[in-house]
């Protein structure tokens, strides 16, 4: 199941509310009335439906079908928990100089010359609907429906024209599709969650954010809400707000490689890591707080009722148990190899030695005092709010590092109560909105969404037990068996859409790129999109959509909006650029010349699905006041309420865990992870990596340990999220670039040791590529680790310069020109902040 799906699925409909537009009859709330056009200017509502989690409504100005100016919302008393407003950050303020990019595609188009080249001649939309429609049919009668992929893209994830309920649809009319599980933020987020407290929607199910106000302390590791989540009503504003309501004399210790926007005075201590090393500290913690016997006395009967495998009781009662119910799992257990043997280092890890502070020092660069001040302030603390963000599990060792993080959290023996968090991110809540059904897909398995690009190559050998193949059906736990799985069928035909995945996003881009590039093996691409993108360059026929702001839909809060849920009835004045069509349209002419037009439309436009969609979600949320149509919803804009009540995670299976038990093998939080155990003793794992029952810290390829990788290499390559862009959208808006710089951040101990200056051009390169781009030189980054925003665009170097890679340069900042494509060992997800590489003058 999607992120999107789950959230629509368990939103909660029933609770009390309250609802304010943009033209009502309140005088509370029209403080701030509607701008009055100037000379024959329309006003309509949008929203920017880019992948940040917030999904900001925005307002269009425009005059003749041409935006003139844009506007956010502003129409509330803006009173905070109440009605405040859901103000856009720069990125949807800039969405006319987006909408109207240079890039802009306007016309339906077919390659000619080399895949990635960007070469193409103008064709009708009818020849392009013929080719794919007969492609399509053909490939799936050839090799199967399992040959046809739909690639990850969240460019356009969202309402009811979105990537995923067009293409599914239509695709699912011509006998199906190859899917993915997971995604490229948090697989290995999900990863943890599963072995931990059982379903990967555990992640997202954290203490809410209004918690702090509960809470003495607070651990953020890798967490910065306020650069990736920027709306004026989201987790940045919720985490600030919080804060400055807790009454507890709260201390806040933020442990992150970079220095970020979230913390800007409002921590007490910023620990700086080294990537990767998050379990490391972590251990050194746990460590002190078991061998100076603060568990014993504190925690020890949280593990015993609530756990399984701190203990070597513990597991010898589970296998027990388990041998009796003769459950697959029992076998594969240890009960050697439990978590207080593993930190103090006894028994099996008699010669690995303990966990202690100093230990970790050497490995993560924090001192052996500051852990053991930090293990004092958590076992002093009352009440403390523990969470880990997404960047640390994209580590090759991620899904350990998150694991860890969620030990911590279990190890102080408060989780389920006020103020105290279980480490998995926090609850937001939601607007539910309905939407059109992709319809039943026949092939029934999916691959892991970061291994597509290997599917190409190898995808008949891929199983369950090799590539993490899983049943459609297996769900969102890991309770299914999926060693069965297999995919029968490389992949020959790929569907982009929306998303920039294919070239931009996934590792290794000139590898990535000499796999495309071949159209002996993945016979067809097609690419729908709003903009020449780096994915769009590598299409066969590339179909121009129509932007957000050009189109009828009904949108949601999205998934990280924090406490106050919103929709969006979004309308359109502007005349779309070129002969641009919507994704529905386009899907709908395809389907016609397959013969399945009317199946596909079940004869509504686009326009009346939205009406079906708009009264669907009004039946929905009767505990708010909506119009009774859909035009009239569209005149007020945007609907709003505020989460009723404040969620204290694990809360129920801390007061009943036999009535509310965790959907893991035990029912209990699983120290040791049965299924990972499961794992361990029946898939084939490749040399060098490690499927753990106890969350460890391991050491990987490229990582900081890896000293042979370090004498060429010797920083540490990591990136982050940066303000300008969310992934790759925005990319392409000057504006933006302006105002947020492209550069490597670099400490001065690394930029002085090479004799660099601030805001000269380097070149950042190791053995997958070379990247050009200014240098920043601060002390918000750690020593030893190079940074680079994410999502900048691929663009080797039209003149074909040779950078010391020796591959063509990356003009563009793209750094996954530089990452690796190493899926990871459990859910074969994402390592991309696991590299290494050099700097050099250019």
């Amino acid at each position: 199941m999607e992120r999107r799906s789950f959230l629509k699925a368990s939103a909660a409909l029933s609770c009390a509310a309250t609802v304010v537009g943009c033209k009502t009859s309140s005088d509370e709330a029209n403080v701030n009335p509607p701008e009055p056009p100037v000379a024959d200017e329309v006003i309509n509502w949008s929203a920017c439906l880019v992948n940040c989690g917030s999904n900001c409504p925005i307002k269009v100005f425009s005059r003749d079908g041409v935006i003139t100016r844009i506007e956010t919302d502003h129409e509330t008393t803006d009173e905070y928990g109440v009605n405040h407003q859901i103000r856009a950050c720069a990125r949807g303020r800039s969405l006319k100089q987006r909408t109207y990019a240079p890039d802009r595609l306007t016309t339906p188009m077919k390659r000619v010359g080399k895949r990635g080249e960007g070469k193409f001649v103008p064709i009708t939309w009818d020849q392009a609907y013929s080719e794919i429609a007969a492609k399509l049919q053909s490939v799936a009668q050839e090799y199967g429906n399992e040959s046809i992929y739909f690639n990850y893209g969240t460019g356009a994830y969202y309402g009811f024209a979105s990537n995923t309920a067009t293409w599914g649809r239509l695709l699912n009319l011509n006998g199906g599709f190859l899917n993915h599980h997971w995604d490229y933020s948090w697989a290995q987020v999900y990863s943890a969650c599963m072995a931990t407290y059982g379903d990967q929607w555990d992640s997202i199910g954290g203490s809410s954010l209004s918690e702090i106000e509960n809470s003495d302390l607070f651990v953020g590791f890798g967490y910065n809400p306020n650069e990736i989540r920027q709306s004026g009503s989201g987790e940045g504003y919720d985490f600030i707000k919080a804060l400055e309501a807790n009454t507890n004399n709260i201390e806040v210790y933020m442990i992150d490689p970079k220095y970020t926007d979230s913390m800007r005075g409002n921590e007490n201590k910023w620990l700086a890591i080294r990537p990767g090393t998050d379990a490391a500290i972590i251990e050194a913690i746990i460590y002190q707080m078991i061998n100076s016997g603060w568990v014993d006395s504190n925690a020890k009967s949280f593990l015993d009722k609530y756990c399984v495998g701190y203990d070597q009781a513990s597991l010898e009662a589970t296998k027990a148990d388990l041998e009796a119910k003769g459950d697959r799992h029992a076998t594969h257990i240890d009960v050697t190899d439990n978590y207080h043997d593993y930190i103090l280092g006894l028994g099996k890890y008699q010669t690995q030695g303990a966990r202690t502070p100093e230990w970790a020092e050497s490995i993560c660069g924090i001192t052996a005092d500051d852990i053991r001040e930090l293990a004092d302030k958590i076992m002093a603390a009352k009440a403390p709010y523990i969470i880990v963000g997404g960047g640390v599990s994209r580590h090759s060792n991620g899904d350990q590092n998150t694991r860890a993080a969620y030990m911590l959290a279990i190890m102080t023996g408060k989780i389920g109560t006020p103020g105290v968090n279980t480490g998995a991110m926090n609850s937001s809540y939601s607007f539910p909105i309905s939407g059109m059904s992709a319809g039943s897909n026949p092939v029934d398995v999916t691959i892991p969404v970061f291994s597509w690009s290997d599917a190409i190559v190898r995808g008949e050998e891929f199983t369950g037990t090799t590539d993490g193949v899983r049943f459609a059906t297996s769900g969102t736990n890991e309770l299914a068996d999926n060693n069965d799985a297999k995919l029968n069928s490389n992949i020959k035909v790929i569907i982009n859409a929306s998303g920039n995945a294919l070239i931009n996003q996934h590792s290794d881009s000139n590898g990535t790129a000499a796999i495309l590039q071949d159209d002996t093996m993945c016979e067809m691409i097609i690419v729908t999109d709003c903009w020449m993108t780096p994915s769009a360059k590598f299409a066969d026929i590339l179909l121009p959509d129509t932007t957000w702001l050009e189109s009828e839909d009904v949108a949601n809060d999205s998934y990280a909006s924090g406490q106050m849920a919103y929709a969006t009835m979004m309308s359109t004045s502007l005349t779309p650029v070129g002969d641009s069509k919507s994704m529905y349209d386009i899907c709908a002419g395809i389907a016609e010349k397959m013969g399945k037009g009317g199946e596909y439309t079940e004869g509504r436009t686009g326009r009346e699905w939205c009406e079906k969609i708009y009264d669907e979600t009004k039946a929905a949320n009767s505990d708010i006041s909506m119009p009774a149509t859909y035009s009239e919803a569209q005149e007020v804009g945007v609907f709003r309420k505020y989460a009723p009540s404040s969620n204290v995670a694990l809360q129920s299976f801390i007061a009943d865990p036999v009535a509310n038990p965790r959907p893991t093998v035990t029912g209990k939080i699983e120290i040791y992870s049965l299924s990972n155990a499961y794992k361990a003793g029946t898939w084939t794992i490749k040399e060098g990596e490690t499927i753990s029952p106890l969350p460890k810290y391991v050491v990987t390829a490229e990582g900081f340990e890896d000293n042979e990788s370090a004498k060429s290499y010797p920083l540490q390559l990591c990136g982050f999220h940066t303000k300008g862009r969310t992934h790759s959208s925005y990319h392409n808006v000057p504006w933006l670039r302006e105002a947020v710089e492209d550069a490597v951040w670099m400490n001065p101990v690394d930029a002085n040791a090479r004799g660099l200056n601030q805001g000269e051009l380097i070149h950042l390169y190791n053995d997958r590529g070379t990247v050009e781009l200014p240098v920043r030189i601060t002390s918000r980054v750690t020593p030893g680790v190079a940074m680079l925003g994410q999502g900048g665009w691929y663009t080797p170097d039209p003149d074909g310069r040779v950078g010391p890679s020796g591959h063509v340069i990356d003009i563009g900042g793209c750094i996954n020109t530089l990452t690796k494509y190493a899926p990871t060992p459990v859910v074969k997800g994402n390592p991309q902040h696991t590299n290494r590489a050099q700097v050099a003058k250019a």
